[in-house]
């Protein structure tokens, strides 16, 4: 007889006898049997492993396979539309492979439980052995399956996201009368302050969608820069607003800048589509009366203009020069809008906290658009009793007194034939009740304003 077979009978229920005529008692025999059962629980006689763990672990898996699938088909969705074949191949090529991944995993757990059952079951050593082996090769087969799945997929995901960092930005598109043209400048050479700058958008609109388009060349002096204005323009809620920088000018009518995208015909914006590279970044120099007045009229958006405190005029000056650096190097290789990483409001925080020396701390704010104004007053850049008369003003107030549309309700939009006078109209008309703050003159005094203004906004 094999020692196999002796210690087969000897541990099979049917030797119970024989053990007691061998002299083992009954308390011997269950402490075989409750070794053979702590055996068998625990596998190859390790301790057992927290099943949270194996749970969690799993988990993450499958998150990361759905999110990472979602992205892909998002991307293909924004890039070839809804009725791409392409598209549709797509959806059905991955949705197809993670289904029969998931199918694999299912039929295995209930093949597994089955075959857990079945072993439960008092049956002959050889069905044991039979049955033991079968679910080997079914535990390798699964293995083996799960295994050139997630290879599948993985091959399919990075080859997409290979086409998608390869998709390049273009410069040549048929582009939206209003973004059409890309703002450019040469600087005197004599005078480096004095800027001409050519494409400055002066469009009179009628209505959202129609507008005479005018594209001018003007000329400005930094040396007479006096101020910054930072406009909010909310078009879907509180919490998401475009923003414009507007310049002030001592002996001139403002400017502004804005980063928009640049849209094509029969283009319309979404937000989720500018994770995609769906949109190429545009930036526009224009007149208030056009930039301003297609939101807070044309389009009926909510516009408030908030003046910066507690600035020096070389860091008015650097701002500006930030803009014609921008508009060097869109012109020279165009790039995307990133509705997170590089929109309307966090290219201007990059640039404003650079000339600033860093007064302008990280927050979250600078990607909840809509928060900004509270951004700018808890920082100190609101001046918190801009009437000098001992009342602060609340955020409250100061988006009451900001409020662009009730000032330009029944503006006459529509320039003179060679002249400016309608365009500093509406800029004087913005401006109406808000007290606008001069220059600091030393950087200590712009850094104490700044700190005394915070100070006072937490109060």
């Amino acid at each position: 007889m094999s020692l196999r077979t002796f210690f087969s009978r000897l541990l099979s229920p049917h030797s119970n006898s024989h053990r007691s005529d061998n002299g083992l008692d009954s308390h011997g025999l269950e402490t075989d049997n409750l070794n053979q059962g702590m055996k068998a629980s625990v596998p190859n006689g390790n301790p057992p492993k927290s099943k949270w763990r194996h749970y969690l672990l799993q988990f993450f898996i499958a998150l990361t396979l759905i999110l990472s699938a979602v992205w892909l088909l998002l991307a293909i969705w924004y890039q070839f539309g809804g009725r791409s074949i392409i598209t549709w191949l797509t959806i059905i090529l991955i949705v197809g492979v993670l289904a029969t991944l998931l199918g694999v995993r299912a039929w295995s757990k209930t093949s597994h439980n089955l075959i857990n059952k079945l072993t439960s079951k008092r049956r002959s050593n050889s069905k044991k052995h039979n049955i033991g082996n079968a679910s080997t090769e079914k535990t390798i087969t699964k293995k083996t399956m799960t295994k050139w799945l997630l290879g599948l997929y993985a091959a399919i995901w990075f080859i997409g996201l290979g086409w998608f960092m390869s998709i390049e930005p273009k410069q040549q598109r048929d582009w939206m009368p209003e973004v059409s043209e890309r703002v450019a400048y040469t600087r005197d050479a004599s005078n480096p302050d004095l800027i001409t700058l050519t494409n400055v958008r002066n469009f009179d609109w009628h209505n959202a969608d129609d507008a005479t388009e005018r594209w001018e060349t003007r000329t400005i002096d930094m040396s007479k820069l006096s101020g910054v204005d930072v406009t909010n323009s909310y078009w879907m809620g509180p919490l998401i607003a475009h923003t414009l920088v507007s310049f002030r000018f001592e002996d001139d009518r403002p400017l502004a800048f804005s980063f928009e995208i640049r849209k094509e015909n029969g283009e319309s914006f979404s937000a989720l589509a500018g994770f995609f590279r769906r949109f190429e970044l545009s930036l526009i120099a224009a007149e208030e009366r056009d930039i301003i007045y297609t939101r807070s009229n044309a389009r009926g958006e909510q516009v408030y203009l908030f003046p910066i405190s507690h600035l020096q005029q070389h860091e008015v000056k650097a701002l500006f020069e930030s803009y014609l650096i921008a508009a060097d190097e869109l012109n020279e290789e165009p790039t995307w809008y990133n509705t997170l990483l590089s929109n309307c409001t966090n290219i201007i925080f990059y640039m404003a906290r650079i000339v600033s020396d860093d007064r302008l701390p990280w927050d979250y704010r600078i990607w909840v658009s809509g928060w900004l104004p509270n951004y700018l007053q808890d920082v100190g850049m609101l001046d918190t009793n801009p009437e000098k008369t001992g009342q602060p003003w609340s955020m409250d107030t100061w988006y009451e007194r900001t409020h662009i549309n009730p000032k330009v309700r029944d503006f006459k939009n529509q320039i003179k034939p060679a002249s400016d006078s309608n365009s500093s109209e509406f800029s004087q008309q913005i401006r109406q009740g808000i007290p606008i703050p001069p220059l600091a003159e030393s950087r200590t005094d712009a850094k104490v304003g700044a700190e005394s203004a915070a100070q006072a906004s937490k109060e």
